[in-house]
Parts: structure tokens; sequence; C-alpha cells
């Protein structure tokens, strides 16, 4: 099917067909037709397969003419914001409609401005907003289409209470849709209180990472985690590379390193201005910085084409935290490598991880690098909660078959 199979208007279909898309995605195939017809929704999914215009293209066909400010939607971060931002202004850029951004960490006076003035949809984050409805600038007593995207983000830093704070200014009579990558059960008592009879779509295994996307662990010695990162990079020909770290302490750390070795890199984590944040997703989006450090800041929704490689420096500490900093790569079904590198004392949490997603990964070994011995080379034999031996390995994992350019 395609996207003008299901009623949306005819400018929304241009809009997205323009930036390149001809064919539906499952979880879009599934969201249209319950949006179109007026019902509360939780939609579940992979990340890059489309969230936002599962819930965008729907919306802006029903508002369809410049109006009131009828929609609202809520983003956990910044960047998330941004980004979803950005993507209704392309489906709409066909339009008579106004999309408008708040979030925190810039000043009031610009945002303050254009709500006075009005906009169809408000694309937000729940601290700014309620801000800006305390003072009276914003008024939600017309929004007939609320949106919850990455709930469980929203939920893992703590914005239920600021979310509740929200729905108690919306019209009750409206309809209200939950995406996220995953459907935990702590989300049970919020969907009593904001969802009505709704309708639930799941695309895939919640616990599951894109198929497309290779998987390895690779263990060494705690003392030569870094060296062992360099000879993965230059090892391989990565179009762009994001490296996930456990703390900003380390992002910075790594970053610093790796610039010194002459890469080309930009830093991401809730420490670097909001200035110094666009600038390293712009930069890195388009080619200016080659790789991009970052904490779990940008493990979550943040939609960047083309990344070829994603390497958990540190190994997250939750399990869901690496279906997410994985879903980075391998996005709109485009493959894509996913390396971890792990000491003795990251053990368990590699075990966690492989119990969540059902699956054991492979552990590889870089030719030719010096490894010092690590108990990991015989982790079968490390008990459960031990530092222990490490790892079977295979031998020869090009890290990407291709040639760095």
């Amino acid at each position: 099917m395609s996207f003008k199979d299901f009623g949306l208007h005819e400018a929304v279909v241009r809009g997205v067909e323009s930036m390149g898309y001809s064919d539906p995605t499952p979880i879009q195939l599934r969201a249209f037709p319950i949006i179109l017809s007026g019902r509360d929704m939780m939609g579940s999914a992979q990340t890059g397969t489309g969230k936002t215009a599962a819930f965008g293209l729907p919306i802006l066909t029903q508002l369809a003419t410049h109006g009131k400010m009828r929609a609202l939607i809520l983003e956990p971060t910044r960047e998330l914001a941004a980004q979803v931002e950005t993507a209704f202004r392309d489906f709409a850029r066909f339009m008579d409609l106004t999309v408008g951004l708040v979030y925190g960490g810039v000043g009031y006076g610009k945002q303050r401005e254009f709500l006075e003035k009005g906009v169809d949809v408000l694309v937000a984050t729940p601290g700014r907003l309620l801000d800006f409805l305390e003072d009276g600038t914003a008024n939600l007593q017309d929004i007939q289409y609320l949106v919850l995207d990455e709930v469980d983000r929203m939920l893992d830093m703590g914005f239920l209470p600021q979310v509740r704070r929200i729905v108690d200014r919306l019209p009750k009579q409206r309809q209200t849709l939950f995406f996220s990558a995953t459907l935990p059960p702590e989300l049970e008592t919020m969907t009593k209180w904001l969802l009505t009879n709704p309708e639930q779509v799941e695309i895939g295994q919640r616990r599951s990472p894109a198929e497309t996307v290779t998987h390895a662990l690779y263990p060494v010695a705690k003392d030569q985690k870094f060296d062992l990162l360099i000879a993965l990079l230059e090892h391989t020909q990565f179009d762009c590379a994001i490296i996930f770290t456990s703390t900003k302490v380390m992002a910075d750390r790594v970053a610093h390193q790796l610039k010194d070795l002459k890469h080309s890199v930009a830093v991401l984590h809730s420490n670097r201005t909001q200035s110094e944040r666009e600038d390293a997703l712009a930069g890195f989006k388009s080619g200016k910085y080659e790789v991009l450090v970052a904490t779990d800041i940008a493990a979550r929704g943040l939609d960047i084409a083309g990344v070829s490689h994603v390497v958990n420096y540190d190994v997250p500490q939750h399990p869901e935290d690496y279906v997410h900093r994985i879903g980075r790569t391998g996005r709109a079904l485009q493959v894509g490598d996913a390396v971890t590198i792990f000491t003795a004392e990251e053990v368990d949490h590699v075990r966690s991880i492989e119990r969540f997603i059902g699956t054991k990964i492979k552990r590889q070994k870089l030719e030719k690098f010096p490894y010092l011995f690590t108990a990991l080379f015989n982790e079968d034999a490390i008990p459960q909660g031990g530092v222990g031996k490490g790892v079977r390995t295979a031998k020869g994992y090009s890290f990407g078959a291709r040639k760095r350019r």
C-alpha cells in the first residue's frame, strides 16, 4: 500500500513523498487507520521504524487548515522535541499549518512570541511548557490531539508528575496517543488515567533490537580499553559512528583522546550548552564530525540517517538501554554494526543484556591486537556476580568489511 491509500490529506502525502518516502512502514500501516478513526492508541515499535510519521501524518490530515492550537506533542528531551518539530514542518510543507517548539535551556522571548501569535501544532518538553502555562502564555483548552512520545523515557526521567499537571489542563474530550520503543509494565498505571479504550499496536518484539544490526562483543583488559577502541576504528570503514559512554566525564575524556589522534569528534551530554548540543548534532548529521561521543541522552529517538556503527565503550547498566543505543544504527531497515567493548567488571551487565534480548552475542577478538591476558578469555568459568574470566573468542571479526575512506 502507498500513503495515498489511507485517506491522508493530499498535501500531507505530497510532503512525505517529497522527503523521499514512498511506502509506509509496518507501524504506519497499523497506526494510520486507528488514528484517523479517532481512537486512542498505544504504539510500540523498534527505533528507526517511522513512529513520528505514524502519528504526524494522520494528525496533520485531520487539522487540515490553520486555526487554533489543536495538537500537542510532548517529548522527554530538547533534542527529540527539535527533531519532531522539524519532521512536522517537513510533512506540512505544502499545508497552511504552523508548528511551534518550546524547550528549556534557552531564552523565553522567541518562544513566547510565537505562542502569543498562535500555532496549530506545539511540540514541547514538559518543564518549559509548564512555565508558559503558569504565566498564561500558553493555553491548552482547544487541544484535540495529545501525543506522548518516548513515554518510557519520560517515565525514566521522572516527568510523570509534570505530565499529570499538563494533562489536567487539557480538554477531557481529546484523542491521546502513546508512542514508545518499549512499553514497560510501569506504564499500565499511566495509561489508565490517560487513555480511553486504547488500541494497542506492537511491531516486533519489545525487547528485540533491529534485525538489520550485526552485534559483537569484544572482551579486553581494563587498561587496554581505549587502545582497543582506537584499533577497532582504524580497522573499520565507518560512514559515521556513535560511541556511547556511561558518564559525562568519560565522554569528554574519550572525545579529547580521539581529537588528539586527529579524529573529527562531537560530544553530546547534558552538561553541554544548548548551542553546543545543537552544533554537535547538526555537525554530525552533515558529516562535519565523523564520530559522536555521547551518553544515553542520545540513545533514544534521535533519528540520524547513515549511522553505520554504534560502539558501546561502556556496557550499559540497564539492558533496555542497550536496545536503545544500538537502535541508532540499522534505522529504517538499513544495515548497521553494533560493537560492545567490555571488561571483567562488566560481565554481569553483558549477561543481563543477553537475557533481556534472548540471544547470545558473539564474542570477537581483533587480529594482531596485542592483548594482555584477562580472565574474560575464560568467561564460562566466571560465576554469576563475579569478576571472571571471560570470553571464548573468534578470530578476525572485521568491524565492517569496507575500507575506511
